[in-house]
């Protein structure tokens, strides 16, 4: 029996739309693994819009983290997606320092800690990009992660044109956010826009094109796979 069929013979993962919807709620974690990532995020653009105080923005984000990491672990739970959380902050947090040793003021740290969001969300859009124009979609792995074999996926056309489809509307919020949100870092950076105005523009950004987006793209591509269309046993063919 090869890795489609055996798929193919789980109940629950008739379909390649069954497949991919079982594993994006795993990737995700799930509503809440998304409130642990997005909340820590939600409170350093918050209290640092309120306070111009970076040390206790970055204060407040982290202990909700932290919070958020010792309820994981006594309920012996994963502590992926707020150990993830704790990664962006503390990854932020070293922006910001660098800004401050190069002299920069409360704003300029603040710039610096929205940076690496931005490099990250181009990053993904282009590697996400990049493997659909080589035909390769990264949610394909997805599906062969469930089949047992990482590539048999690659063999049926259906699979890889619906792979295709998701992996672009992954590729959208990120490129989206990119877009909007580095001609207001740049602004604040070069002083064509106020600082001021331009450290609450892109925490206002952050906050509405982060989750609510993510969901918005998500909830795309539930509707994609509402259909339960493409059969995970389909006789494979070559794309």
């Amino acid at each position: 029996m090869n890795s489609v069929t055996a798929a193919a013979d789980q109940p629950t993962l008739g379909t390649v739309e069954a497949v991919v919807r079982q594993q994006l709620s795993t990737a995700l974690g799930g509503r809440r693994g998304m409130f642990e990532a997005a909340i820590p995020t939600i409170m350093f653009t918050v209290t640092f819009i309120s306070t111009k105080d970076l040390r206790l923005a970055l204060i407040v984000s982290g202990s909700a983290a932290v919070i958020a990491l010792v309820i994981r672990l006594v309920q012996r739970s994963s502590i992926q997606f707020v150990v993830n959380a704790l990664v962006g902050i503390g990854i932020g947090a070293l922006f910001a320092l660098r800004a401050a040793r190069a002299g920069g003021d409360a704003n300029d740290q603040a710039l610096a800690y929205f940076l690496p969001g931005l490099l990250y969300n181009g990053a993904y859009a282009v590697v996400l990009a990049l493997s659909n124009l080589v035909r390769w979609p990264l949610i394909g792995f997805m599906v062969g992660s469930v089949m047992g074999d990482p590539t048999a996926w690659h063999k049926d056309r259906q699979i890889v044109k619906l792979c295709t489809l998701l992996t672009w509307v992954l590729v959208a919020p990120c490129l989206l956010r990119v877009i909007v949100q580095t001609p207001i870092y740049l602004a604040g950076r070069s002083g064509s826009m106020d600082p001021d105005a331009a450290v609450a523009a892109l925490g206002v950004a952050k906050l509405s094109m982060g989750w609510p987006l993510q969901l918005a793209s998500l909830a795309l591509m539930v509707w994609l796979l509402a259909r339960d269309a493409t059969p995970v046993d389909e006789p494979q063919r070559e794309a």
